[in-house]
């Protein structure tokens, strides 16, 4: 065996473990974010998911009441007597005694 051979197989093996190291050193701050970014989403999503939830049952409920409101008031009438639509009035029918009308 070579000097030289095992002193350069050693060389690239600790220029291989420094670039790995700095490979990571530079990479670790990224990873980091994403993974400080999803966790923080997770935990805002395990807030806000029942909170949505409750936030539309309360509004669909919101809506009914004011719909039933609306409805009853248009039910209302200030006078309890009978309203004029405009339409014409039917002519009362004649009596006929088992003949047809002529």
């Amino acid at each position: 065996m070579n000097p030289q051979t095992k002193s350069s197989g050693k060389t690239m093996l600790g220029a291989g473990a420094l670039a790995a190291l700095a490979c990571a050193a530079c990479c670790i701050g990224p990873i980091l974010g994403l993974l400080g970014a999803v966790g923080t989403a997770s935990a805002i999503g395990a807030f806000w998911i029942p909170a949505l939830a409750v936030f539309t049952v309360l509004a669909l409920a919101g809506t009914l009441w004011v719909l039933r409101r609306r409805r009853r008031s248009a039910c209302r009438t200030e006078q309890s007597t009978l309203v004029d639509l405009g339409f014409p009035a039917q002519a009362p029918r004649k009596q006929t005694q088992g003949r047809l009308p002529q």
